[in-house]
């Protein structure tokens, strides 16, 4: 059965944990050295038309992994860009290809590519969401924390497409998130409203970083300014100033708080240098984390664990 990840709503429960717990497995077969194979002759198309170091390395270098071949596709290099139909694209890839991963700003975009596609299609990110990039978080929040059950994630910042995925997250998993943006920057409602009425988590949206830092277990930033948002930097940069992740907001949480950030990082606005490289940050591991998730999740979709059942989700799904 096919199975899409265009949010992290597409995903029980059950499903993260199990991606979680294989993501584990697999980071502990690559530093034994131990070849792991199971995709081979399988391949993994990459449609890009924003720029990536991390999302486009660690999908590369999975697939590579695990035997298969990924071949990177630019979108402004496809006939999308002299207007053939989105669902025409689709329906010819799924024919030479096992499994689509998209970068992209629209969603509507991403989502017609899944209907039209016979194959899985992964978001890689869009202007909405950024659900890998959250999954491979859950998995380094597991490992620093021993799990995400009765924690406190703060997320400082802009109420962006990985903020809307920890939105997600916190629905399905039943997280406790405190979201710390200028009001004018809140998350979307929709996607905030969806996710408190219909999810399990505890999710408080609040403008006083300082409110949502104390105490905290987890914090949580990134960029001012996302991909396409570059005119807005000067403003955004006035607005946010406020929200800058530094040395006042690490003392106001726990003691052993572990400070996040997806990167690419702009030393000294939304995080300080001094927080980014000490003892409280895990970004190089959350960084490494994106390869490990990125397999488990090629592996699931793709179905390519010997001996195992082609679909590792739910049976429900």
């Amino acid at each position: 059965m096919k199975k899409d990840i265009l949010t992290i709503m597409d995903l029980t429960k059950e499903d993260i944990d199990r991606l979680l717990e294989r993501a584990a497995e697999l980071k502990k077969i690559q530093k034994e050295g131990v070849l792991h194979r199971p995709l081979k002759g399988k391949t993994l198309g990459l449609i890009f038309d924003k720029a990536s170091t991390r999302t486009r390395v660690s999908f590369e270098s999975a697939m590579i992994q695990l035997g298969g071949t990924p071949l990177f596709i630019s979108a402004r290099d496809t006939q999308i860009a002299r207007d053939e139909p989105v669902r025409d694209t689709a329906r010819v890839l799924s024919r030479y290809l096992d499994c689509l991963a998209i970068r992209t700003y629209s969603q509507d975009l991403l989502d017609e590519f899944a209907e039209y596609s016979s194959i899985p299609v992964i978001n890689a990110l869009t202007d909405l969401y950024h659900p890998c990039q959250v999954l491979s978080d859950i998995m380094t929040v597991m490992e620093k924390k021993g799990g995400y059950g009765g924690i406190k994630i703060a997320w400082i910042g802009d109420g962006n497409n990985v903020a809307h995925s920890w939105i997600n997250a916190a629905a399905v998993l039943g997280l406790y998130l405190v979201l710390a943006c200028p009001k004018e920057y809140y998350p979307d409602g929709e996607i905030l409203n969806n996710a408190v009425d219909n999810g399990r988590g505890k999710i408080n949206v609040t403008d006083d970083p300082f409110e949502a830092s104390s105490g905290a277990d987890v914090i949580y930033t990134d960029v001012w300014a996302s991909m396409g948002q570059e005119r807005e930097h000067n403003i955004r940069k006035s607005v946010f100033e406020a929200y800058q992740v530094n040395s006042r907001i690490v003392k106001n949480a726990s003691k052993d708080v572990i400070v996040m950030h997806c990167l690419p990082a702009h030393r000294e606005e939304e995080i300080s240098e001094e927080v980014l490289e000490g003892p409280n940050s895990v970004v190089w591991d959350q960084a490494e984390n994106k390869l490990h998730m990125t397999k488990a999740i090629l592996e699931a979709l793709i179905g390519g664990r010997a001996g195992e059942s082609d679909n590792l989700f739910s049976d429900s799904l």
